[in-house]
């Protein structure tokens, strides 16, 4: 068998990781606001984004969901009046996942507690130094730079 490299052990490591960071604030937002990441994640963009509205497709493109993926995560936010659904004016064929007003003041109210649970969770573990490091060595994996968590004020 084939020892293994440093670039292995760095991606085994990175899913641990990921898994164990994804299942942690999960579970504490699902807790504390009935969200789930890709829940907080959806308004996030939607918050962002002119007029509170995008595509779906260009939304399940951003949070790196499949189009079945974006329909099953949408749905269940607007069943909760977080996200409505709306047709594109000028071509029927299009539609667009609108946040309403509901959903802002959940993702508002979810970011205190989120992003203080963000924090806790790396600077419990790592100095400022190595967070910036962290940030700097990950986005040159995921091609992009480093993400603000708050909706828009």
């Amino acid at each position: 068998m084939r020892e293994q490299t440093s670039a292995v052990e760095s991606f085994v490591a990175l899913l641990r990781a990921h898994a164990s960071v994804t299942r942690q604030l999960n579970a504490e937002l699902n807790t504390d606001h009935g969200l789930t990441i890709s829940d907080y994640e959806v308004l996030l963009f939607l918050a962002r984004a002119p007029d509170r509205r995008m595509r779906r497709v260009d939304l399940a493109e951003q949070i790196l969901l499949t189009a079945s993926g974006i329909t099953r995560l949408l749905d269940g936010l607007e069943r909760s009046g977080l996200v409505e659904r709306a047709s594109c004016p000028g071509d029927r064929r299009v539609v667009h996942a609108v946040l309403t007003d509901a959903g802002l003041a959940k993702l508002r109210q979810a970011s205190e507690s989120h992003i203080a649970q963000i924090n806790d969770l790396f600077e419990g573990r790592y100095e400022e130094d190595e967070l910036d490091e962290l940030a700097s060595l990950l986005s040159r994996l995921g091609g992009s730079e480093p993400a603000d968590c708050a909706p828009p004020a």
